[in-house]
């Protein structure tokens, strides 16, 4: 093939990678090229039962046995997606390093969740960070070349040999880097039998030790068509609302479970995938694996995951970057089930707004645990939107002396160049917009219930 040739003849000038990457690259652009088929037969699309999907709500209690709660634990690894840059959020690094309360950023609240879990049980569940090249310049990087567009030379080839002529190939190679690394091999020989995969910016993605249970025994009364036999993998899905429409959810399809990321819907079926009707769950990308079946899979080179094909522009030229993701992986496993579980556990901070609502007096923070305070009676969040003003995580915490009470908020809209002092308190719905050149103030102190305020004027009374 005439573009895949054009690759390879490119490959020996790319010191940078290994000749395991370069061969992973390679295999990953001839499926893409060989036409791999993107979307899904609509027709042959069915909505998981139950006991696919399995609802959290029947999933069995914890020991009451400390001890086995610990010989439970003993068996888990714990591993955070650490690959994201803030720069969405006008940050240069990791956004794990962004501190999310207290002063305790992504990363300090991960480490205090597992060293209070291993000091309570007793237990030594070790901690992962899976990086990318763009997150930590000193691990075994994860990179792949940047194809450009037009004639499928790799970006760095074209005089792009810095940071811009690379991309990190999703988390789909999760697998394959555990196995890579030899920490797949060290976690089996020390009778570690799971894996937890979870975003870092996930701060709802905690241990949680039901799902545990059901992923090592599988013997459970809620699978009972399952019993004697272990699920290799688990992904835990959640409720969609309107602000997750573009999110991944599970079918079954061809008698398998298999995720359904937007990029694989044909066009003329894009908003049945969004309706909230239709498909109503979609993946946290929690995600509980089985090592020996990670090491199996990825023996046998079995873990052809879908190719997201995700086209980008860099300095006028465009740029072809081929993904893959570790959700989509769920049909290579034995037994693979979805959770349907509480959205208390998929709490991503992607904007400002979401870091506005973790910060704010709607969550309190223990051990590393952010939970929602009991004192709001509703149980939707209050809904966000911050102007461009309050895009960088810079110029938000500039903006606010301290973030406002909001226990009994249902949502705020705020434009233009709006300062808050301390202590404010918003409540029903409130919307601030400032008036082009004008520097609108909000005192310290100030009570908003159902209001909306223009300028400086509207604030009395």
């Amino acid at each position: 093939m005439e573009k895949l040739d054009h690759i390879k003849s490119h490959l020996p000038s790319l010191t940078q990678i290994s000749e395991n990457e370069k061969n992973g690259f390679i295999n990953l652009v001839s499926r893409y090229l060989s036409g791999e088929a993107q979307h899904v037969e609509w027709s042959k699309i069915q909505t998981p039962t139950d006991e696919v999907v399995v609802p959290y709500d029947t999933l069995a209690p914890i020991p009451e046995d400390p001890a086995e709660t610990k010989k439970l634990l003993d068996k888990l690894v714990v591993l955070k997606l650490n690959g994201g840059l803030g720069t969405t959020m006008g940050c240069t690094g990791p956004k794990s390093v962004i501190e999310v309360r207290n002063g305790s950023t992504f990363l300090d609240l991960i480490v205090a969740q597992i060293q209070n879990l291993n000091t309570k049980y007793g237990c030594s569940v070790p901690l992962v960070l899976m990086n990318s090249f763009n997150t930590h310049d000193d691990t075994m990087k994860s990179q792949y070349p940047r194809l450009v567009a037009e004639d499928f030379t790799p970006f760095p080839c074209k005089g792009q040999p810095g940071k811009d002529g690379w991309y990190p190939p999703g988390h789909g190679d999760v697998f394959q880097s555990l196995m890579n690394s030899g920490k797949l091999d060290t976690f089996l020989s020390e009778g570690k039998e799971y894996v937890f995969v979870a975003n870092s910016d996930n701060l709802g993605a905690i241990v949680d030790l039901s799902i545990l249970i059901l992923s090592l025994t599988g013997d459970l009364e809620i699978l009972n068509h399952l019993i004697q036999n272990k699920n290799e993998y688990c992904m835990e899905v959640t409720p969609k609302t309107l602000a997750d429409v573009k999110g991944g959810t599970l079918i079954s399809y061809e008698g398998k479970v298999q995720l359904l990321e937007i990029a694989q819907v044909p066009d003329a079926h894009v908003n049945e995938f969004k309706s909230i009707e239709k498909f109503k769950i979609f993946n946290t990308n929690n995600l509980w694996v089985n090592l020996k079946a990670i090491k199996r899979l990825v023996e046998a080179d079995a873990l052809e995951m879908e190719i997201i094909p995700n086209p980008k522009e860099v300095d006028g030229v465009k740029v072809l970057q081929l993904e893959t993701a570790a959700g989509a992986a769920i049909r290579f496993f034995e037994h693979a089930i979805g959770i349907n579980v509480p959205r208390s556990r998929f709490l991503p901070v992607k904007a400002s707004s979401d870091l506005f609502l973790v910060q704010s007096d709607l969550y309190t923070l223990a051990d590393g645990l952010v939970s929602r305070n009991s004192a709001r009676a509703n149980p939707e969040n209050p809904s966000i939107e911050l102007g461009p003003e309050f895009k960088k995580v810079s110029n938000f915490l500039s903006r606010f002396k301290s973030i406002p009470s909001i226990i009994d908020l249902d949502n705020l809209s705020v434009s233009g160049d709006v300062w808050f002092g301390a202590n404010i308190v918003l409540k029903g719905k409130v919307k601030i917009a400032a008036k082009d050149g004008v520097k609108l103030e909000i005192p310290d102190g100030t009570v908003l219930e159902n209001k909306e305020i223009n300028g400086p004027e509207d604030l009395s009374g």
